[in-house]
């Protein structure tokens, strides 16, 4: 029987992985595609902005999520039971691809591709790892990287770690928002990626994802069976891990008069809390369409996605991850001034 092939979409929080996979799902060419994502947080950003495109063949049933933000942590208790689920469906998916949280590791991951119940039916064909290209060239692995690192010297699994760890496990590498980067950047970032790499695996630079889609599936890697050359820092081998003790938790926001104010203030926040990922949606007055809120450190991007349903909760909520103990109350705090500044 010819197995499954599943493609695995690695990178570090705000690196690009959801607008990829909005891309791949658009271009897919028929292709009968399932997607597990595992999210940092329970508001389940990243799954609702896939089905908000409205994406001609994605379907509900087809889009999986796993809220525990560690997918590499939960793999007997989440991860296999929604693998055998997909393989025994009447109709089974033509590839599989798996969104993991900003923050895992890939590597147990694809061990679990070894297990009896998955191994016969399903072959990882390729994992590809997405960098925030802004960020590599300042030399940080996410905005305000710099400004934490001082505390986690004696972490157990610093962020520079956890982005090595995505890199030595790749396929392929996509150096994305290219567009936000200087002239000549390109060149010398892709370079510095390359030397990181294992020899054979290919560095591209995208915009917003934006890549042939025959370039990302299709590259039969069949990475399971050779996991002694994709070296990590952290050999787990199954254990727990505690990522560095990140935590999120969800902010109710009001509806908003003035969308590039709320901006304004969350990037206050970040600056004085060390945020590393803010997401979610909000209501703008006036407004029929659903505001989507992406913030990587102090970049945000905001858009309209589409128009609210007709019995649809339109109560605004952000999620918010950073590091274990961050001031929950100083935040909500702001974010009631914004309340109370968008009534006026």
């Amino acid at each position: 029987m010819k197995k499954i092939p599943a493609t695995v979409i690695t990178g570090f929080l705000g690196s690009g992985k959801t607008t990829l996979i909005r891309h791949l799902l658009q271009h897919a060419n028929g292709r009968r595609i399932a997607l597990i994502i595992n999210e940092f947080g329970d508001l389940g950003v990243d799954k609702d902005i896939v089905q908000g495109c409205a994406i001609a063949g994605c379907n509900e049933e087809d889009v999986i999520e796993l809220a525990n933000g560690c997918i590499c942590c939960t793999v007997a208790d989440d991860f296999l039971p929604v693998m055998e689920r997909l393989l025994d469906r009447t109709t089974p998916p033509d590839h599989i691809v798996i969104e993991t949280s900003g923050l895992a590791l890939p590597k147990p991951l694809i061990r679990a591709f070894n297990w009896p119940e998955i191994k016969t039916r399903v072959t990882v064909d390729g994992v590809i790892a997405v960098v925030d290209g802004p960020a590599f060239a300042t030399g940080q692995f996410a905005p305000l990287e710099s400004a934490v690192h001082a505390e986690q010297e004696t972490s157990e699994n610093p962020l520079e770690d956890l982005f090595e760890d995505q890199l030595h496990a790749a396929d392929l590498v996509l150096l994305n928002k290219a567009d936000a980067l200087e002239p000549g950047e390109v060149e010398h970032l892709l370079a510095e990626l390359t030397a990181k790499l294992r020899p054979g695996v290919h560095v591209v630079a995208t915009r917003h994802g934006d890549i042939d889609v025959n370039v990302l599936l299709g590259l039969s890697a069949s990475a399971e069976d050779d996991l002694d050359q994709r070296r990590s820092l952290h050999e787990l081998e199954g254990d727990d891990h505690d990522h560095d003790e990140f935590e999120s938790f969800i902010v109710d926001v009001p509806t908003q008069a003035d969308p590039a104010r709320l901006e304004t203030m969350l990037i206050d926040l970040v600056e004085r809390h060390a945020i590393l990922r803010i997401k979610g949606f909000v209501e703008v007055q006036g407004k029929a369409a659903r505001h989507v809120v992406q913030g990587v450190g102090v970049r945000f991007t905001r858009y309209f996605d589409r128009p609210w349903g007709a019995d649809e909760d339109r109560q605004g909520r952000l999620i918010i991850i950073g590091q274990a103990g961050l001031d929950h109350a100083a935040i909500a705090a702001v974010l009631q001034t914004a309340q109370r500044e968008s009534a006026a």
